[in-house]
């Protein structure tokens, strides 16, 4: 087998499980969603221990919710779990999910004259 085509073959694999792909000749769709499933799970984890706010917020409906983003905003190459966590958040924010996070003002310390 060629490199380039086991190349090509290893992309269609990466976009089925991190795109929404569909499952590459030669592999059973079955296990792909399966392992589809475990990659976005675990990446709800981690967006959970970045913003834990976040799912003590949400409740229950933090995992439907993190199942909804992550199938219309497949993970990109180059953006780390940290952004991925904002993105999220800022995704519910705008579905009016989460209230807008108040801006902070620094107090500063107010002298007598």
């Amino acid at each position: 087998m060629s490199r380039e085509r086991l190349a090509a073959q290893q992309a269609e694999l990466l976009r089925a499980l991190l795109a929404g792909g569909a499952a590459p000749a030669g592999f059973d769709p079955g296990r792909v969603e399966v392992e589809v499933r475990a990659l976005r799970g675990k990446r709800r984890r981690i967006v959970e221990y970045l913003r834990p706010e976040l799912a003590r917020e949400l409740g229950d409906r933090f995992v439907p919710l993190f199942g909804e983003y992550a199938e219309a905003h497949p993970r990109e190459e180059g953006v780390r779990m940290r952004q991925d966590a904002e993105d999220f958040a800022a995704w519910l924010t705008a579905r009016g999910e989460l209230k807008r996070p108040r801006r902070w003002l620094p107090r500063w310390p107010v002298r007598s004259r």
